[in-house]
């Protein structure tokens, strides 16, 4: 992968920031229709406050699905401002992903801040994630062009299953002797290409752009999520912990059979067999033992496998669009994406 250059960034993170700001009405009109105690507890998780409801700032996500919505809309000729409830959906129904993620991993923090479950329990915290679900469908509803909406719920709802498909492949995957790279590849299709594909898709849709575009767009998204989900794979294994906010070898320790993983499992190597042996050891996997099957995952090739894998997605994904759809705003993201350090 080349590297990002400083314009390709700015405008990147220009992107974010405008994105950022043009849902954030949306969103907050949507969580302030739930009720208490899960409107503080969507406020919380989306870093509008603390746990007691006082405003803060500087602790949001980065907005890159709603990013790629407005530049999939622009790149297709229309006007964003059309699908900015398009965007707010999408980022509602990610977020719906990460409470239930948090759950199901027993990650304490997201974003250097305990988790939703963390503060008010697993039970609550899954109930937040199905509302947030819900309020996804109901703010695309809302505002989408009237002449696209049942093909864009259609669209979303389908994203959702895939997600949720998706991301049961992923637990199963811990109880796991043995996954394939393909089985993996499948994974990552439904748990964060649905959603990235999803995203630009609707922007497209949005815009008022043909089937044959929407498609493309769509494929551009997806092949973009696998993109992210191996470059989520690295960071998390090679990634600064002071950069990402989670703890170092989050996915070693829970045995996550991520893509350098499975690459390593599957190498033949004596690396790939110690690692196999730590995997399997009832003991704990401390950090100390994480680290060594770090390093194990390298020397059995499985960063330098996944770094090429992601390559070969991004050139996928611009591979799918016309020439005339490349635009710098998704080019840019797209870079952001691969490039990207938490």
């Amino acid at each position: 992968m080349r590297p990002l250059d400083a314009t390709a960034e700015r405008r990147a993170r220009r992107q974010l920031s405008e994105a950022r700001a043009a849902i954030d009405p949306v969103l907050r009109t949507a969580v302030s229709g739930l009720t208490e105690p899960l409107d503080l507890m969507a406020g919380y998780h989306f870093g509008w406050c603390d746990p007691e409801g006082t405003a803060v700032t500087g602790v949001q996500g980065k907005a890159l699905r709603p990013a790629l919505t407005f530049a999939a809309a622009t790149a297709c000729g229309g006007d964003p401002g059309k699908s900015v409830h398009a965007a707010a959906a999408v980022e509602l129904l990610h977020n719906f992903s990460l409470v239930h993620d948090d759950v199901m991993d027993c990650d304490a923090f997201r974003h250097g801040r305990p988790t939703v479950w963390r503060v008010w329990g697993e039970t609550t915290a899954t109930l937040l994630g199905d509302a947030l679900q819900a309020v996804a469908l109901g703010a695309l509803c809302d505002g989408v062009p009237e002449t696209v909406t049942a093909e864009a719920v259609i669209r979303l709802t389908r994203a959702t299953v895939d997600l949720c498909h998706g991301q049961y492949a992923d637990c199963d995957f811990e109880t796991r002797a043995a996954v394939t790279v393909d089985e993996y590849l499948g994974m990552a299709a439904g748990k964060t290409g649905a959603l990235l594909g999803c995203a630009c898709a609707l922007g497209a849709l949005c815009a008022g752009a043909d089937e044959r575009v929407v498609s493309a767009m769509h494929t551009f998204g997806a092949e973009l999520g696998l993109v992210f989900q191996l470059v989520d794979d690295f960071i998390d294994i090679w990634g600064d912990p002071e950069v990402t906010g989670k703890p170092a070898y989050s996915d070693l320790i829970h045995r996550k059979q991520s893509f350098p993983v499975v690459c390593a499992l599957e190498s033949g190597t004596a690396a790939g067999r110690e690692l196999a042996r730590l995997y399997r050891t009832r003991h704990p996997l401390t950090t100390a033992r994480a680290a060594r099957a770090a390093e194990l995952v390298e020397r059995a090739g499985g960063k330098q496998r996944t770094l090429r894998r992601a390559s070969t997605a991004l050139e996928a994904a611009f591979a799918a669009l016309p020439g005339d759809l490349v635009s710098d705003d998704l080019t840019a993201l797209a870079q952001l994406v691969a490039h990207r350090d938490h």
